[in-house]
């Protein structure tokens, strides 16, 4: 008996949740009808290159003053940032990147890209949303008129965040310089999301701890005296040179990272040279070197100059002539998920969607992200960045089968189901939203 009236009191107590979730999911479908398919397809149609995300960003704080947010523009540049109050309690802060890729678009959806547009780099580039950003940033509009139209069942404030130039790692470190801490309520909690086309629809990812690697963009630049092919004798090869440090550099991964501790040099990029038989006087390669822990980090780059002003010492190069090593602004430190923090998201998602929800693989790259710059431990705010499932499972079944692959992120034949994406993004971001800053009981 009291087993049976314990049992009915929970199905008594979880009806109203499930009746809450369902009228959730109704009305942002809904919406997705009504609006957000629209504000989807326009995004993916238009994207803009990193730092250039101006009709972007336009278009976002339009759509978050319509439904009575507080908009500040061009904040870290191209940067919007949204607030709206509602009584006592937490901040939360949510956010989305919105640039695409210098990519031709090639995915066959009848609202692909073919716009072109000058870079900071000033050259003219095709333009492609490869990265889901286009998800990202209609989802946190979805988000932002759902808790606009709920403000009954939340307290606090909320600071939305539209985040430019994640794909060069730059806009969110530019946001934080431009006083996004500052100038806006400091979050408590701080939120975000990445579409994954690795990941089934109706699935979500998230785990605690290590969420993205560290970035850092380096370029070695390796001087060299020019000669005759014919007679390398009386030059310094800046190509035998470069090889030898590319091959130098895999050593220090090998050799002096500990066999457990995750890194990464690559490089991706070497170029010297103009004519068959002419030793050039100059060579450059472009690096990235990942990482999960600081320490491991600083030995890495510690290690990729040391290499490379030693060999340029063994084939006798002057000290005023060794290789230089540049490690650009675009970088990146690792995103981390504070652990109570996650356990409590994990429960929302689990209470909302049941445990099945989740799709947790092991990494199997070394990914970055530059949420990392808004949350700790590069600050105090705790952060979670969690993954919405993108591809259709039938698209994962077919791959196995033979059949075509999944397009990966990057690529130029990368898509989404946007439906499934924007909403269960959507859903997650106010799940979340409405927990963590639900009213106090008296």
């Amino acid at each position: 008996m009291i087993l049976a009236l314990a049992a009915g009191s929970a199905l008594l107590t979880s009806a109203p949740v499930r009746a809450q979730s369902n009228d959730l999911a109704k009305a942002i479908s809904a919406d997705y009808d009504a609006k957000l398919e629209a504000l989807f397809k326009d995004f993916h149609r238009n994207p803009e290159l990193s730092y250039k995300e101006v009709r972007t960003a336009g278009i976002i704080a339009k759509e978050w003053r319509a439904v009575g947010w507080d908009v500040t523009e061009k904040v870290g540049g191209t940067g919007v940032v949204a607030v709206m109050k509602n009584g006592d309690g937490p901040t939360l802060m949510l956010r989305a990147d919105m640039d695409g890729l210098p990519l031709v678009e090639d995915s066959g959806l009848d609202y692909m890209s073919t716009v072109t547009q000058v870079s900071i780099d000033g050259e003219e580039k095709p333009v492609m949303h490869a990265c889901g950003h286009d998800v990202h940033i209609t989802s946190l509009i979805g988000t932002a008129r759902r808790l606009s139209a709920m403000k009954d069942q939340w307290r606090g404030t909320i600071v939305l965040v539209a985040q430019p130039a994640e794909e060069r790692i730059g806009g969110a470190k530019m946001m934080m310089d431009d006083g996004l801490y500052s100038r806006f309520p400091k979050p408590d909690f701080a939120m975000a999301f990445h579409v994954s086309a690795d990941t089934p629809t109706g699935k979500l990812a998230l785990s605690e701890g290590i969420s993205y690697s560290s970035v850092d963009t380096v370029d070695i630049i390796v001087h060299g005296v020019g000669a005759h092919g014919a007679s390398p004798h009386r030059g310094k090869d800046p190509i035998v040179m470069g090889a030898q440090i590319i091959m130098g550099l895999q050593t220090i991964i090998s050799r002096e990272i500990a066999p457990l501790k995750p890194a990464v040099i690559t490089v991706g990029s070497f170029h010297s040279g103009f004519k068959h038989n002419i030793i050039s006087d100059r060579a450059v390669m472009q690096l990235t070197v990942r990482s999960d822990e600081d320490e491991t980090r600083q030995k890495l780059l510690s290690g990729i100059k040391r290499v490379a002003a030693n060999v340029g010492r063994m084939n006798d190069l002057p000290e005023d002539k060794l290789p230089e090593v540049k490690v650009s602004h675009e970088s990146t430190p690792a995103v981390y998920n504070d652990a109570a923090l996650t356990k409590r998201i994990q429960n929302v998602f689990t209470d909302r969607f049941g445990a099945n929800i989740f799709d947790n693989k092991p990494r199997q790259g070394m990914g970055g992200e530059d949420f990392a710059y808004f949350v700790a431990p590069n600050t105090d705010v705790p952060g979670v960045y969690f993954n919405v499932g993108g591809t259709p499972q039938t698209d994962f079944d077919r791959e196995e089968a033979g059949g075509a692959p999944v397009p990966s992120h990057h690529s130029p034949f990368f898509k989404v189901a946007p439906r499934e994406s924007v909403t269960l993004g959507t859903e997650a971001m106010t799940a979340a939203a409405l927990d963590l800053l639900a009213p106090k009981t008296k």
